[in-house]
């Protein structure tokens, strides 16, 4: 039997003429009750810039059939204001009530209907939908949009749910030295009086509100390229752009000719170009025909390493995918988020291990996934994959780890179950049933059981409709050289009494080098696992071979003793790396001591040749050491630490390795050896061999000197200053002096946080981990509470990530007991909604490990 998910929530009849006021938001039943009554949308918008203006004089023509006329209709416009109204002929005067323009029934009729709107739409640097950026570096200005999940409505009147499609065609006035670029390419440019030029954009295909877009400014194409997509950066960053745009350009590239192939759907809409935002508020956002991606992300500010190259990679495939998944099938309403989000990500390495076949491209997606997604998953703050959202303005909560980590673990788990065959054909199935439309969960569980003929209901459920996840364990015995009893075992991380189903492949690892696997199933508290009986005695277990299964997936006391003893002889790269992180994963859990993990680190990583698992290493002895060990134990580990990444950063013979080595640097130098280090690389008489410095890397030097009080740390900003006097300078300079150890700096950057809506979110962003570094717990202590009160603005004025970034730097950045409790008490005493309850319930369990940690294994 196919798997139908149906939420059973009572949803009134939504009729405003029974009501004194229209609904905040757009909840539910009233999307649900417009779906069923309007179609055939066609938006066409007219937007003027003026440079440096707040606002943007606008105009639009709405088209669009009902069903039936006999209610007053909901037109969406929360920001901005509806100056005239005509309504198929008739001029009417606009009602706007909570959020919403009001169209009274008398004025429309079954059938199509016509409205022309003029409107004013606000932008600003920081808190609207239409954002302006003003480069710092030649004063150029820059406009663009964003409006996920539901803020197109900030932007023009509109049906804002992802279930009514529409077709965009957008004319844009603006000073003629500006590039627009929008979801199709431009098809008439006019000259006009003013140094102004007209541009009108073809029409769209079909697609939801959120996925309209445009930027506007004096952007320029770098490296236009024949059958290569196009790429715009502001045209200060030309010169930066021109030697990464091929190598981007050509990912997507080969990423539109392979999941075109996969999908057995071409790529669905008429061009695709990609737009570099500067302090955008995500890594890209997937307009249909019109990526956008952070600068930042693409344009290394950093020198970057093999391992962000891929991730750039991952990136620019993410937002392709999302052509397919997300814009061409589109989810029905957001609690179906991880529908896009979870296969885009999965398939951005399902891509890529296809284009890149000696990357050890899984190994990666488990160093980048699968942590993020456990570190939410065990804590009692976590969510299902699938996420009830019963109106729009709470659909940012369904934004996280959850849809963006655990979702695609969970896939590579379904893929491992159905087999790749199956898998491919379910998603084709899927996609050729629903295109330029809109689909759920049920649908796609639906063509996977009908191309597999699996039954998928048990699954589905467990994985999808649950939160939390299992550990599984393992126990065996050997008698005369012979395995003989083999259990798996699981249970839930929460506490409750969750099963889940589980499959995985089981490792039986040999003390010469050798192994076999064993592919297993756990649908109960505990199972035999009856292949295993009579193979050869093993010298260790590991129950996740290729990070097939998803959950904690634990050491025995007997294979901990071997793997701890011949880690970093272990050949296998990919084993290699499941081994440290489930060795981690007992570090946080409070059964391998954080000082034991640092030794083992120590004592490993001169041999250890992959730059990524260094890296990993590498950062969970940082956080072993700032936050798990008392400080005699740090004081010794980080000064063994930091000599290593002293002589390392400028003596290994790899260079990935030298900027690894580099990084650590300025987080492991709280010794006046470490900080004259730092010292002379700003200085330029000590060196990274064969790597030169860029705008970050010197900033986070700079960073760390004033966080650690050093006695030159004033002198080396006021010269970084004058030597990178930039835009991005500035920030990163802003960014720097939040580290500063003292009350009066902290007083001030929190002010400035709450208080300065010009301030981009970016640079405070940028901030909030220097105002918090991990070494000034005790001057950030006092602004923890506050922190915590300012949670409801934060919450309605920012983007949708910044929310846990402002909870995880201020809650991340304590140790103590009594900080804990803060949170704690705060939890207690204040009734706060359940999204904010349960991101707090995740920033904190770090916290509560933290003092679970220390308790046990550091001596008062």
């Amino acid at each position: 039997m196919v798997l139908r998910l149906v939420l059973v929530t009572a949803i009134a009849a939504f009729n405003i003429s029974t009501w004194a006021q229209a609904p905040e938001g757009i909840p539910r039943g009233l999307a649900r009750e417009r779906a069923a009554n309007v179609s055939q949308l066609r938006y066409s918008l007219h937007y003027t810039l003026v440079p440096h203006s707040d606002h943007a004089e606008s105009t639009e023509s709405l088209r669009f059939q009902l069903k039936h006329a006999n209610a007053p209709l909901l037109l969406d416009f929360r920001d901005g204001r509806v100056n005239t109204l005509t309504v198929n002929g008739t001029s009417v005067s606009p009602e706007m009530n909570n959020g919403h323009l009001v169209l009274a029934e008398k004025y429309l009729r079954v059938g199509e209907n016509a409205l022309e709107i003029h409107f004013t739409a606000n932008i600003a640097p920081a808190e609207k939908a239409i954002t302006r950026f003003e480069d710092r570096d030649d004063g150029s200005e820059y406009i663009y949009t964003l409006f996920v999940p539901m803020d197109a409505s900030m932007a023009f009147p509109c049906f804002d749910q992802p279930d009514l499609k529409g077709r965009f065609q957008l004319t844009m006035t603006a000073p003629a030295a500006w590039t627009v670029i929008s979801n199709t390419a431009p098809s008439e440019k006019l000259s006009l009086t003013g140094g102004l030029i007209q541009t009108t954009f073809g029409e769209t295909h079909p697609i939801s509100t959120y996925l309209f877009a445009f930027a506007a400014g004096p952007f320029v194409k770098v490296h236009p390229t024949p059958d290569l997509p196009g790429l715009y950066v502001r045209k200060s960053k030309v010169q930066a752009a021109e030697s990464e745009a091929g190598a981007v350009q050509q990912t997507a590239a080969d990423g539109i000719r392979y999941l075109s192939n996969y999908f057995a759907q071409p790529f669905p809409f008429p061009k695709y170009d990609m737009v570099l935002i500067p302090g955008f508020a995500y890594g890209g956002m997937e307009h249909a025909g019109a990526t956008f991606l952070r600068e930042e992300s693409v344009l290394f500010r950093s020198a970057p390493t093999a391992t962000n190259l891929l991730n750039r990679d991952v990136l620019v495939l993410h937002e392709l995918t999302h052509q397919w998944f997300g814009d061409f099938t589109t989810m029905r309403w957001f609690d179906d988020l991880w529908l896009k989000e979870g296969f885009a990500q999965y398939m951005a390495y399902q891509t890529l291990a296809a284009l890149r076949p000696d990357a050890e491209i899984w190994k990666r997606f488990y160093e980048a996934i699968k942590p993020a997604a456990y570190a939410i998953d065990e804590t009692q703050g976590t969510t299902p994959i699938y996420q009830d959202i019963p109106n729009l303005k709470d659909a940012k909560s369904a934004y996280g780890a959850i849809v963006y980590s655990k979702a695609p673990g969970v896939l590579k788990q379904l893929a491992f179950v159905l087999g790749d065959d199956n898998f491919r054909k379910g998603l084709q199935r899927y996609l050729a049933a629903h295109p330029y439309g809109n689909a759920e969960w049920s649908d796609l569980i639906g063509a996977f059981e009908s191309v597999s003929g699996q039954s998928l209901n048990e699954w589905a459920d467990m994985w999808i409709r649950h939160r939390g996840m299992p550990q599984v364990d393992v126990t065996w015995s050997c008698v005369s050289g012979q395995l003989t009893a083999f259990t798996l075992m699981q249970h839930d991380v929460l506490g409750g009494k969750t099963l889940w189903p589980i499959a995985s492949e089981m490792l039986l690892g040999y003390s010469d080098g050798t192994s076999q696997t064993i592919r297993a199933q756990l649908n109960a508290l505990s199972a035999p696992v009856q292949e295993a009986i009579g193979k050869p005695c093993p010298a260790y277990v590991f129950a996740n071979n290729r990070d097939f299964g998803y959950g904690l997936f634990m050491l025995d006391g007997r294979s901990s003793d071997y793997v701890t003893q011949h880690l970093g002889v272990m050949p296998d790269l990919f084993e290699r790396t499941l081994l440290w992180g489930s060795l981690w994963q007992s570090v946080r859990t409070a059964s391998f001591a954080p000082e034991q993990y640092v030794l083992l680190a120590l004592n490993n990583l001169p041999q250890e040749r992959d730059e990524a698992l260094t890296a990993s290493i590498v950062g969970h002895s940082e956080t072993a050491m700032h936050q798990y060990v008392g400080d005699q134990s740090r004081n010794r580990l980080t000064t063994q630490m930091e000599g290593m990444a002293a002589q390392r950063m400028v003596a290994d013979p790899d260079k990935d390795l030298r900027i690894v080595w580099f990084r650590a640097m300025s987080s492991l130098s709280e010794q006046q050896a470490g900080r004259d280090a730092l010292q002379a690389l700003l200085q330029g008489s000590l060196q990274v061999t064969g790597v030169q410095l860029r705008q970050q890397d010197r900033w986070r030097l700079v960073t760390a000197l004033i966080a650690y009080g050093d006695s030159h740390a004033e002198e080396m900003l006021q010269s970084e200053e004058k030597r990178d006097p930039s835009g991005d300078g500035k920030k990163y300079a802003y960014a720097a002096q939040a580290a500063r150890p003292d009350a009066a700096t902290k007083q001030r950057y929190f002010d400035d946080y709450l208080h300065h809506p010009e301030r981009p979110e970016d640079w405070i962003e940028e901030s909030l981990g220097a105002f918090n570094y991990w070494n000034q717990s005790s001057l950030t202590e006092p602004y923890l509470q506050p922190a915590l009160t300012a949670l409801p603005q934060i919450k309605q004025q920012r983007k949708i990530f910044f929310l846990v970034g402002w909870l995880n730097a201020f809650i991340g950045g304590q140790q103590s007991s009594a900080a804990q409790q803060q949170v704690h008490d705060y939890l207690k005493a204040n009734a706060i909604d359940e999204d904010l309850r349960l991101k707090i319930l995740q920033s904190v369990d770090e916290l509560d490990r933290t003092v679970a940690i220390r308790k046990k294994f550091v001596t008062p």
